[in-house]
């Protein structure tokens, strides 16, 4: 392609309401252009970049042996009600009526379509398994899109279902799709961690992970071992139990004036103790029914956890005026005996003289023991892991980092299947329900991914194996007909080899069409400039720095040879 040609406009200054770096450097290399909040168009050198990296995800797809399908982007909200995915899903799901009053969607996924699909052609184990997998347009109205491509209302992924006749052989199915998730992302070229993950609105009976491209402009916190391979996402992941407190030495609980306390700091600031000696207590409305979390006062509830363990679809903090109706108390003095339902974390047991809200409002009891003091009930993990937390693997502390989530595997089982009477007849005749799995990857947020790790001062830095184009061509000036020369024999000669080419033919100042060639950042440059007359030219690695000055044959070949490896 000739830069004379192309359409392209870069941006010498950082957009204002650009947050992230990704987002401002492809605003400024001209890759994308935002119509409206979470809704961009793809230039073409943005174009290119996604074409190249869902060209790698049909490579890897149809390697695992799953077979491509396109289906409808409008579908009706009926298929949602059935799956209760409607609610689940609220605002976020763009709804519309057709000129017939009937009720649609936008699509934000696909699992009810796509079984529906397989239940009316699927009857027979012989035609099982199956892996069907699409590259579309996905809808989600995002209540605050950000970062570019990051987070969108409008945005392409890749999703597939794998459809199995047994637990065994969706196992199968699902370490297919996620060594096939490993191999795109390998030979896109960037850092990447598959965690543990909650399901989250997919749902599902079996394992999930997410892919997670390592960036400080993640949304996501990752708690990873240092001592194995354990990851998990925060909403996920859990370390070891904490020792049950040794509690001979405790003295007989107390009960001590707190007036005006409200707050962990407050009481720590009043009593003098550690905030991990304090026992704390959070009403929960959990789907509009109330319950009690009792946790450490240096813990936080981990509210997926939370929804998880109640089988609930939806919780929140209930508000101070609805505590002091369900508990006859304000915020800040409930304790462990409330008269609600009440789930205790695990860890609370690691507490030992501790302080616990009392019965009676403006109080505190001090050397508070759980299981002396109080009866610790129903138990589970509640609470978010620490940085510092011990692995239940291995014993090694867990630290943060932060991460992008660009694609995620799920285990469905029967979720979908069941609900839409997606069965087959086994060897005997007898009907038995598909096992499903569901995997996504998000090609659009791929590319913000790319650019938030590859990138310098100067602007991005491609992965050769996704670059709109491999080489670019900076003849210094327009006007030196032997620079022209040589310059347009390469552009025709790398062309002729199969090599994707950028000629800056442009009659610019050499420090703008630099400044261009490193803001949008091909893998190779070959500047043709006064060495010609000499038969050289300069060969330059974006991604290093790397410069050679060669013979204008040499050069060639050598280039041949850096994209081609």
């Amino acid at each position: 392609m000739k830069q004379s040609q192309l359409f392209l406009t870069t941006l010498r200054e950082t957009p204002a309401d650009a947050d992230v770096v990704s987002h401002q450097l492809m605003l400024r290399a001209g890759l994308i252009r935002q119509f409206t909040a979470g809704v961009y168009t793809f230039l073409p050198l943005g174009l290119r970049v996604l074409s190249k990296i869902e060209a790698i995800v049909r490579e890897e797809m149809d390697a695992a042996g799953a077979q491509e399908v396109l289906l409808p982007a409008v579908q009706t909200e009926d298929i949602w009600d059935q799956s209760g995915r409607s609610e689940d899903y609220g605002p976020d799901m763009f709804r519309l009526r057709d000129r017939h009053d009937r009720r649609m969607v936008l699509a934000p996924t696909h699992e009810e379509l796509i079984t529906q699909l397989v239940r009316n052609e699927v009857r027979s184990y012989r035609q099982l398994p199956v892996t069907l997998y699409q590259i579309q347009t996905k809808f989600r109205d995002e209540p605050r899109p950000r970062g570019g491509l990051l987070r969108m209302r409008e945005f392409r992924m890749k999703d597939a279902y794998s459809f199995d006749l047994d637990e065994a052989g969706l196992d199968r199915s699902y370490q297919a799709m996620f060594d096939a998730y490993c191999r795109i992302f390998d030979r896109i070229g960037i850092a990447y961690r598959a965690v543990d993950a909650d399901p989250g609105a997919i749902g599902g009976e079996g394992g999930t992970h997410e892919f997670m491209v390592l960036s400080d402009a993640g949304e996501d916190t990752i708690a990873g071992c240092t001592g194995c391979s354990y990851a998990a996402n925060v909403e996920k992941a859990a370390g070891q139990a904490l020792a049950k407190a040794d509690g001979a030495a405790v003295p007989p609980r107390e009960r001590m004036a707190t007036p005006g306390v409200r707050t962990i700091e407050d009481l720590v600031q009043m009593l003098g103790v550690k905030a991990s000696q304090i026992i704390k207590v959070i009403v929960y409305l959990a789907d509009g029914q109330p319950v009690a979390v009792c946790l450490r006062g240096d813990h936080e509830v981990n509210e997926v956890k939370l929804k998880n363990v109640l089988g609930a679809r939806h919780v929140e903090v209930a508000p101070a005026d609805a505590v002091e109706r369900l508990c006859g108390r304000p915020v800040g003095f409930v304790g462990p005996d409330v008269n609600l339902p009440v789930w205790f974390d695990r860890d609370v047991w690691s507490v030992a003289d501790g302080v616990a809200a009392s019965a009676e409002p403006g109080y505190h009891d001090v050397h508070v023991l759980p299981g002396r003091d109080f009866e610790v009930g129903r138990t589970a993990d509640l609470r978010m892991v620490a940085d510092g937390d011990r692995c239940q693997h291995c014993g090694s502390p867990l630290r943060f980092f932060r991460g992008i989530e660009v694609a995620h595997v799920f285990k469905l089982g029967t979720k979908y299947s069941s609900v839409f009477r997606a069965t087959y007849l086994d060897e005997r005749g007898q009907e038995r329900v598909i096992q499903m799995g569901c995997y996504g990857l998000g090609t659009s947020r791929v590319i913000a991914a790319i650019v938030e790790q590859c990138h310098d001062e100067h602007g991005i830095v491609w992965p050769m194996s996704v670059a709109p184009y491999r080489v670019h061509i900076v003849p210094v000036s327009v006007r030196d007909e032997q620079q022209m020369q040589v310059a347009k024999s390469l552009y025709h000669r790398l062309r002729a080899a199969g090599v994707d080419v950028l000629l800056d033919d442009r009659d610019e100042r050499p420090g703008v069409k630099f400044k261009d060639a490193d803001l949008i950042g091909l893998p190779v440059r070959i500047t043709v400039g006064n060495k010609v007359a000499e038969g050289a030219v300069e060969v330059k690695l974006r991604r290093t720095g790397d410069v050679q000055v060669l013979p204008v044959e040499q050069a060639f070949e050598t280039v041949l040879g850096l994209v081609h490896r």
